[in-house]
Protein backbone atom coordinates (compact mmCIF):
# COMPACT_ATOMS: atom_id res chain seq x y z
CA UNK A 1 0.00 0.00 0.00
CA UNK A 2 0.94 3.32 -1.11
CA UNK A 3 1.52 6.37 1.90
CA UNK A 4 1.53 9.66 1.51
CA UNK A 5 4.85 10.81 3.32
CA UNK A 6 6.95 14.20 3.86
CA UNK A 7 10.18 14.20 4.91
CA UNK A 8 11.38 16.67 7.13
CA UNK A 9 15.08 17.48 7.84
CA UNK A 10 16.02 19.96 10.27
CA UNK A 11 18.86 21.93 9.97
CA UNK A 12 20.30 20.97 13.25
CA UNK A 13 19.40 17.21 11.97
CA UNK A 14 22.37 17.02 9.12
CA UNK A 15 24.93 15.24 11.19
CA UNK A 16 22.35 13.08 13.36
CA UNK A 17 21.81 9.40 12.51
CA UNK A 18 18.43 9.63 14.30
CA UNK A 19 15.40 9.48 12.35
CA UNK A 20 11.83 9.36 13.87
CA UNK A 21 8.93 7.86 11.22
CA UNK A 22 5.54 9.93 12.32
CA UNK A 23 2.00 7.79 11.70
CA UNK A 24 -0.96 9.80 11.58
CA UNK A 25 -3.76 8.24 12.10
CA UNK A 26 -6.38 11.24 12.94
CA UNK A 27 -7.55 12.50 15.71
CA UNK A 28 -7.82 15.84 17.56
CA UNK A 29 -4.77 16.81 16.93
CA UNK A 30 -4.41 17.18 13.08
CA UNK A 31 -7.29 19.89 13.08
CA UNK A 32 -7.35 23.13 11.95
CA UNK A 33 -10.43 25.72 11.48
CA UNK A 34 -11.55 26.34 8.13
CA UNK A 35 -13.19 30.02 8.28
CA UNK A 36 -14.82 29.07 4.62
CA UNK A 37 -16.28 26.00 6.15
CA UNK A 38 -16.91 27.36 9.99
CA UNK A 39 -15.73 24.34 11.29
CA UNK A 40 -12.81 22.17 11.83
CA UNK A 41 -10.92 20.14 9.13
CA UNK A 42 -8.15 17.95 9.05
CA UNK A 43 -4.77 19.64 8.77
CA UNK A 44 -2.49 19.33 5.16
CA UNK A 45 0.93 18.25 6.90
CA UNK A 46 2.59 19.39 3.69
CA UNK A 47 2.31 22.88 5.89
CA UNK A 48 3.58 21.00 9.16
CA UNK A 49 6.30 23.64 9.49
CA UNK A 50 4.40 26.35 9.23
CA UNK A 51 2.33 25.28 12.58
CA UNK A 52 5.63 23.46 13.86
CA UNK A 53 8.46 25.69 13.17
CA UNK A 54 9.79 24.32 16.75
CA UNK A 55 10.49 21.20 14.05
CA UNK A 56 13.21 23.00 12.56
CA UNK A 57 15.47 23.21 15.89
CA UNK A 58 15.00 19.34 16.58
CA UNK A 59 18.37 17.37 15.71
CA UNK A 60 17.11 13.99 13.94
CA UNK A 61 15.28 13.60 10.29
CA UNK A 62 11.65 13.23 11.06
CA UNK A 63 9.35 11.61 8.26
CA UNK A 64 5.30 12.05 8.54
CA UNK A 65 3.06 9.22 6.83
CA UNK A 66 -0.57 9.35 6.74
CA UNK A 67 -2.57 6.45 6.96
CA UNK A 68 -4.92 6.49 3.30
CA UNK A 69 -7.97 7.35 5.71
CA UNK A 70 -7.81 9.04 8.95
CA UNK A 71 -10.01 8.20 11.36
CA UNK A 72 -11.65 9.63 14.74
CA UNK A 73 -10.50 7.08 16.78
CA UNK A 74 -13.56 6.69 18.31
CA UNK A 75 -13.62 4.66 15.19
CA UNK A 76 -10.53 2.36 15.95
CA UNK A 77 -10.76 -1.05 14.91
CA UNK A 78 -7.98 -4.18 15.03
CA UNK A 79 -7.39 -4.23 11.04
CA UNK A 80 -5.66 -0.59 11.86
CA UNK A 81 -3.62 -1.90 14.71
CA UNK A 82 -2.24 -4.51 12.46
CA UNK A 83 -2.11 -1.75 9.30
CA UNK A 84 -0.30 0.13 12.41
CA UNK A 85 2.11 -2.85 13.27
CA UNK A 86 2.73 -3.49 9.69
CA UNK A 87 3.87 0.01 8.70
CA UNK A 88 6.39 -0.06 11.85
CA UNK A 89 7.96 -3.74 11.10
CA UNK A 90 8.22 -2.48 6.97
CA UNK A 91 9.81 0.65 8.16
CA UNK A 92 11.78 -0.83 11.48
CA UNK A 93 15.19 -1.05 9.65
CA UNK A 94 15.05 2.48 8.25
CA UNK A 95 14.36 4.21 11.30
CA UNK A 96 15.52 4.32 14.79
CA UNK A 97 11.93 5.05 16.76
CA UNK A 98 8.06 5.56 15.98
CA UNK A 99 5.89 8.49 17.31
CA UNK A 100 2.29 7.74 16.36
CA UNK A 101 -0.01 10.48 16.19
CA UNK A 102 -3.41 9.23 17.27
CA UNK A 103 -7.03 10.46 18.99
CA UNK A 104 -6.95 10.23 22.74
CA UNK A 105 -10.74 8.14 23.19
CA UNK A 106 -8.69 4.88 22.44
CA UNK A 107 -5.11 5.47 22.39
CA UNK A 108 -4.69 3.51 25.47
CA UNK A 109 -6.37 0.92 23.36
CA UNK A 110 -4.29 0.76 20.50
CA UNK A 111 -0.95 1.26 22.81
CA UNK A 112 -1.63 -2.25 24.75
CA UNK A 113 -2.65 -4.29 21.56
CA UNK A 114 0.61 -2.77 19.99
CA UNK A 115 2.50 -3.92 23.22
CA UNK A 116 1.20 -7.50 22.79
CA UNK A 117 1.11 -7.53 18.70
CA UNK A 118 4.45 -6.24 18.55
CA UNK A 119 7.09 -9.26 19.90
CA UNK A 120 10.76 -8.39 19.77
CA UNK A 121 10.01 -4.76 20.08
CA UNK A 122 13.89 -2.94 20.79
CA UNK A 123 12.75 0.73 19.47
CA UNK A 124 10.57 3.32 21.20
CA UNK A 125 7.12 3.55 19.55
CA UNK A 126 5.31 6.61 21.54
CA UNK A 127 1.36 7.27 20.78
CA UNK A 128 0.31 11.20 21.78
CA UNK A 129 -2.29 13.38 20.46
CA UNK A 130 -3.87 16.15 21.77
CA UNK A 131 -7.36 17.68 23.73
CA UNK A 132 -6.96 20.84 21.62
CA UNK A 133 -6.34 20.50 18.01
CA UNK A 134 -3.42 22.38 16.59
CA UNK A 135 -5.34 25.00 14.78
CA UNK A 136 -6.54 26.06 18.41
CA UNK A 137 -4.04 29.06 19.72
CA UNK A 138 -3.88 27.40 23.56
CA UNK A 139 -3.53 23.82 22.05
CA UNK A 140 -1.99 21.00 23.74
CA UNK A 141 -0.75 19.47 20.55
CA UNK A 142 2.40 21.19 20.06
CA UNK A 143 3.95 20.31 23.60
CA UNK A 144 3.00 16.88 22.92
CA UNK A 145 4.05 16.17 19.63
CA UNK A 146 7.35 18.02 20.23
CA UNK A 147 8.23 15.56 23.06
CA UNK A 148 6.68 13.16 22.31
CA UNK A 149 9.41 13.66 19.27
CA UNK A 150 12.52 14.56 21.28
CA UNK A 151 11.65 10.82 23.72
CA UNK A 152 11.36 8.91 20.50
CA UNK A 153 14.63 10.04 19.43
CA UNK A 154 16.55 9.71 23.17
CA UNK A 155 19.53 7.40 23.24
CA UNK A 156 20.90 6.17 26.62
CA UNK A 157 23.88 7.98 27.02
CA UNK A 158 26.42 6.44 28.98
CA UNK A 159 29.29 7.99 31.68
CA UNK A 160 31.72 5.98 29.74
CA UNK A 161 32.13 6.36 26.13
CA UNK A 162 33.18 2.73 25.50
CA UNK A 163 29.95 1.15 27.54
CA UNK A 164 28.09 -0.81 25.67
CA UNK A 165 24.96 1.07 26.58
CA UNK A 166 25.77 3.92 24.42
CA UNK A 167 23.51 4.42 21.32
CA UNK A 168 20.49 2.26 22.75
CA UNK A 169 17.26 3.68 22.58
CA UNK A 170 15.96 5.05 26.45
CA UNK A 171 12.74 3.95 26.26
CA UNK A 172 12.68 0.75 23.81
CA UNK A 173 8.96 -0.21 24.22
CA UNK A 174 5.44 0.88 23.26
CA UNK A 175 4.86 4.56 25.58
CA UNK A 176 1.89 7.25 25.50
CA UNK A 177 3.12 10.52 26.10
CA UNK A 178 0.79 12.99 27.53
CA UNK A 179 0.93 16.48 29.39
CA UNK A 180 4.14 15.98 30.75
CA UNK A 181 4.30 12.43 31.38
CA UNK A 182 5.62 9.43 29.84
CA UNK A 183 3.60 6.14 30.37
CA UNK A 184 4.03 2.00 29.63
CA UNK A 185 1.23 2.30 27.06
CA UNK A 186 -0.53 -0.87 28.35
CA UNK A 187 -0.50 0.48 31.95
CA UNK A 188 -2.11 3.84 30.80
CA UNK A 189 -6.07 4.68 31.04
CA UNK A 190 -7.86 7.90 29.93
CA UNK A 191 -8.96 9.39 32.55
CA UNK A 192 -10.03 13.12 31.34
CA UNK A 193 -12.15 14.43 28.60
CA UNK A 194 -12.04 18.37 29.50
CA UNK A 195 -8.55 19.14 31.33
CA UNK A 196 -5.02 18.50 29.85
CA UNK A 197 -3.62 15.39 31.73
CA UNK A 198 -5.87 13.04 30.14
CA UNK A 199 -4.16 9.80 31.30
CA UNK A 200 -3.01 7.91 34.01
CA UNK A 201 -1.05 4.85 35.06
CA UNK A 202 -2.11 3.92 38.61
CA UNK A 203 -1.00 0.44 38.79
CA UNK A 204 2.69 1.32 37.26
CA UNK A 205 4.85 4.34 38.21
CA UNK A 206 5.56 7.42 35.38
CA UNK A 207 8.09 6.04 32.72
CA UNK A 208 9.36 10.14 32.51
CA UNK A 209 8.41 13.21 33.24
CA UNK A 210 9.21 16.01 30.71
CA UNK A 211 9.79 19.57 32.46
CA UNK A 212 12.93 21.86 31.79
CA UNK A 213 14.47 18.25 31.29
CA UNK A 214 13.09 15.09 30.62
CA UNK A 215 14.14 12.93 33.97
CA UNK A 216 13.57 9.38 32.93
CA UNK A 217 12.61 6.74 35.66
CA UNK A 218 14.87 4.25 34.73
CA UNK A 219 14.13 1.55 36.70
CA UNK A 220 10.63 0.87 35.32
CA UNK A 221 11.66 1.30 31.81
CA UNK A 222 11.33 -2.23 30.11
CA UNK A 223 15.56 -2.67 29.21
CA UNK A 224 16.77 -2.94 26.22
CA UNK A 225 17.10 -6.70 24.93
CA UNK A 226 19.99 -6.95 21.98
CA UNK A 227 19.73 -9.46 19.41
CA UNK A 228 16.12 -9.48 19.82
CA UNK A 229 14.04 -9.46 16.07
CA UNK A 230 10.50 -7.93 15.68
CA UNK A 231 8.42 -10.44 15.11
CA UNK A 232 4.01 -9.77 14.72
CA UNK A 233 1.01 -11.30 15.87
CA UNK A 234 -1.46 -10.10 13.45
CA UNK A 235 -4.26 -12.28 14.04
CA UNK A 236 -6.80 -10.74 16.32
CA UNK A 237 -10.24 -12.56 17.58
CA UNK A 238 -12.81 -10.52 18.03
CA UNK A 239 -14.84 -13.24 19.72
CA UNK A 240 -14.58 -11.01 23.59
CA UNK A 241 -16.39 -8.53 25.07
CA UNK A 242 -16.74 -6.77 28.61
CA UNK A 243 -19.28 -7.22 30.98
CA UNK A 244 -18.99 -4.25 33.90
CA UNK A 245 -21.19 -5.37 37.14
CA UNK A 246 -23.81 -3.22 39.10
CA UNK A 247 -25.71 -3.66 41.76
CA UNK A 248 -29.17 -5.17 40.78
CA UNK A 249 -27.32 -6.35 37.97
CA UNK A 250 -30.16 -9.01 36.52
CA UNK A 251 -30.07 -12.97 35.53
CA UNK A 252 -31.24 -12.16 31.65
CA UNK A 253 -28.08 -9.08 31.27
CA UNK A 254 -25.55 -11.64 31.95
CA UNK A 255 -26.83 -14.08 30.26
CA UNK A 256 -27.36 -12.50 27.16
CA UNK A 257 -23.56 -11.69 27.38
CA UNK A 258 -22.21 -14.53 28.68
CA UNK A 259 -24.00 -16.65 25.99
CA UNK A 260 -22.98 -14.00 22.77
CA UNK A 261 -22.55 -16.68 20.07
CA UNK A 262 -18.67 -17.80 19.71
CA UNK A 263 -18.04 -15.99 22.73
CA UNK A 264 -14.30 -16.48 23.70
CA UNK A 265 -13.19 -14.21 26.18
CA UNK A 266 -14.88 -12.21 28.93
CA UNK A 267 -12.88 -8.94 30.78
CA UNK A 268 -15.28 -9.19 33.83
CA UNK A 269 -14.95 -5.96 35.52
CA UNK A 270 -15.82 -6.56 39.26
CA UNK A 271 -15.60 -4.62 42.35
CA UNK A 272 -13.04 -3.56 44.34
CA UNK A 273 -10.22 -6.31 44.95
CA UNK A 274 -12.22 -8.50 42.54
CA UNK A 275 -15.50 -8.89 44.27
CA UNK A 276 -18.73 -10.19 42.70
CA UNK A 277 -22.18 -11.53 43.91
CA UNK A 278 -22.64 -15.01 45.40
CA UNK A 279 -25.93 -15.58 43.72
CA UNK A 280 -26.00 -18.91 42.97
CA UNK A 281 -27.76 -18.06 39.57
CA UNK A 282 -24.91 -15.61 38.68
CA UNK A 283 -22.01 -18.23 39.20
CA UNK A 284 -23.74 -21.11 37.49
CA UNK A 285 -23.87 -18.92 34.58
CA UNK A 286 -20.39 -18.07 34.89
CA UNK A 287 -19.37 -21.61 35.15
CA UNK A 288 -21.09 -22.85 32.68
CA UNK A 289 -19.27 -20.34 30.34
CA UNK A 290 -16.10 -21.58 31.21
CA UNK A 291 -17.33 -25.25 31.01
CA UNK A 292 -17.85 -24.31 27.77
CA UNK A 293 -14.38 -22.51 26.92
CA UNK A 294 -15.12 -19.00 27.26
CA UNK A 295 -12.12 -17.47 29.24
CA UNK A 296 -13.45 -15.03 31.88
CA UNK A 297 -10.61 -12.43 32.77
CA UNK A 298 -11.60 -10.60 36.56
CA UNK A 299 -10.53 -7.11 36.01
CA UNK A 300 -11.24 -4.46 39.61
CA UNK A 301 -13.37 -1.49 38.29
CA UNK A 302 -10.70 0.75 40.70
CA UNK A 303 -8.64 2.44 38.79
CA UNK A 304 -5.64 1.65 41.41
CA UNK A 305 -5.36 -1.59 42.94
CA UNK A 306 -5.38 -5.36 41.95
CA UNK A 307 -7.79 -8.12 41.72
CA UNK A 308 -6.43 -10.79 45.01
CA UNK A 309 -9.07 -13.42 44.12
CA UNK A 310 -9.90 -15.23 47.15
CA UNK A 311 -9.06 -12.35 49.85
CA UNK A 312 -12.84 -11.65 50.27
CA UNK A 313 -15.59 -14.26 50.53
CA UNK A 314 -17.57 -12.41 47.47
CA UNK A 315 -14.48 -13.60 45.06
CA UNK A 316 -13.36 -16.63 46.27
CA UNK A 317 -16.06 -18.55 44.16
CA UNK A 318 -15.22 -16.93 41.12
CA UNK A 319 -11.35 -18.61 41.95
CA UNK A 320 -13.46 -21.50 42.67
CA UNK A 321 -15.29 -21.80 39.46
CA UNK A 322 -12.31 -21.09 37.31
CA UNK A 323 -12.15 -17.46 36.91
CA UNK A 324 -8.62 -16.12 35.70
CA UNK A 325 -6.88 -13.16 38.40
CA UNK A 326 -6.27 -10.08 35.93
CA UNK A 327 -4.36 -8.78 38.90
CA UNK A 328 -3.83 -4.73 38.20
CA UNK A 329 -4.31 -4.79 34.98
CA UNK A 330 -6.61 -2.04 33.17
CA UNK A 331 -9.58 -3.24 31.02
CA UNK A 332 -7.60 -1.86 27.72
CA UNK A 333 -4.82 -4.02 28.14
CA UNK A 334 -7.50 -6.44 29.32
CA UNK A 335 -9.57 -6.81 26.35
CA UNK A 336 -6.50 -6.37 23.88
CA UNK A 337 -4.78 -9.27 25.35
CA UNK A 338 -7.56 -11.60 25.11
CA UNK A 339 -7.86 -11.01 21.24
CA UNK A 340 -4.45 -11.12 21.11
CA UNK A 341 -3.63 -14.11 22.26
CA UNK A 342 -7.43 -15.70 21.22
CA UNK A 343 -6.04 -15.46 17.63
CA UNK A 344 -3.06 -17.65 18.16
CA UNK A 345 -5.23 -20.12 19.33
CA UNK A 346 -7.93 -21.12 17.15
CA UNK A 347 -8.02 -24.39 19.37
CA UNK A 348 -10.62 -24.52 21.83
CA UNK A 349 -9.70 -27.93 23.38
CA UNK A 350 -8.75 -28.77 26.97
CA UNK A 351 -4.78 -28.31 26.04
CA UNK A 352 -5.01 -24.92 24.40
CA UNK A 353 -7.51 -23.51 26.87
CA UNK A 354 -4.96 -24.09 29.82
CA UNK A 355 -2.00 -22.80 27.66
CA UNK A 356 -4.24 -19.44 27.33
CA UNK A 357 -4.88 -19.51 31.00
CA UNK A 358 -1.70 -19.49 31.68
CA UNK A 359 -0.87 -16.99 29.95
CA UNK A 360 -3.39 -14.69 30.78
CA UNK A 361 -2.47 -14.84 34.24
CA UNK A 362 0.88 -13.56 33.95
CA UNK A 363 2.37 -10.69 32.26
CA UNK A 364 3.68 -11.24 28.66
CA UNK A 365 4.49 -7.47 28.28
CA UNK A 366 4.46 -5.76 31.56
CA UNK A 367 0.78 -5.20 31.44
CA UNK A 368 0.22 -6.28 34.83
CA UNK A 369 2.39 -7.53 37.90
CA UNK A 370 2.87 -11.50 38.92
Amino acid sequence: MAYRTIHINPIAARSSRSSVLVIYTGGTFGMVYDPHASQLVPFDFERVLDRLPELNRLDFDITLLTLPEIIDSSNMKPAVWVELARIIQTNYDQYTSFVILHGTDTMSYTASALSFMLVGLNKPVILTGAQLPIGVARSDARENFITALEIAAAVDTPDEPDSLTGGRPMVPEVCVYFNSLLLRGNRSTKRESVQFNAFASENYPHLATAGVRIDYNRLFIRPYQPNQTLTLRTVLDPNVTILKLFPGITQPVVESIVNIPNLRGLVLETFGAGNAPTDAWFLNTLKEAIDRGVLVFNVSQCEGGRVTQGQYQTSTPLLQIGVISGSDITTEAAITKLMVLLGRESDRGLVATTRLRTLLAQPISGEMSE
